[in-house]
């Protein structure tokens, strides 16, 4: 799903797209100047080796995530500290941050039930 980020205004634009048993949910909203926010939530299951053993397990996921998406380079003046995605095309792709987000929770430690 992408979106073009110039018809994003102040009233929310909900989103909703799953990847195999993880639904991402939530909303985007123009905030200031180039500036998109999005909320959302991650929910669901990833299937995902333990750092332990090895063995693979199903990993329970329900994170809130809220970022920033930025039309262009993000020139920041150095007094707030923000989460902010470059956008380079004028669209975002939902797809692709669902990913990158999955991504990121598989890179975290996460042992299985028999090895905590």
């Amino acid at each position: 799903m992408k979106v073009t980020l110039r018809k994003v205004t102040k009233t929310p634009l909900d989103f909703k797209v799953k990847s195999d048993e993880i639904t991402f949910k939530g909303y985007l909203e123009y905030h200031s100047g180039k500036l998109i926010l999005l909320k959302a939530n991650l929910n669901g299951f990833l299937i995902k080796p333990c750092d332990v053993c090895g063995e693979e397990f199903k990993l329970s996921v329900d994170e809130d995530v809220e970022f920033f998406i930025c039309d262009g380079i993000f020139k920041d003046d150095n007094s707030i500290e923000l989460d902010v995605v470059e956008s380079f095309n004028d669209t975002v792709d939902i797809e692709e941050l669902l990913n990158s987000e999955i991504e990121l929770i598989k890179s975290d430690y996460h042992s299985c039930e028999n090895c905590k």
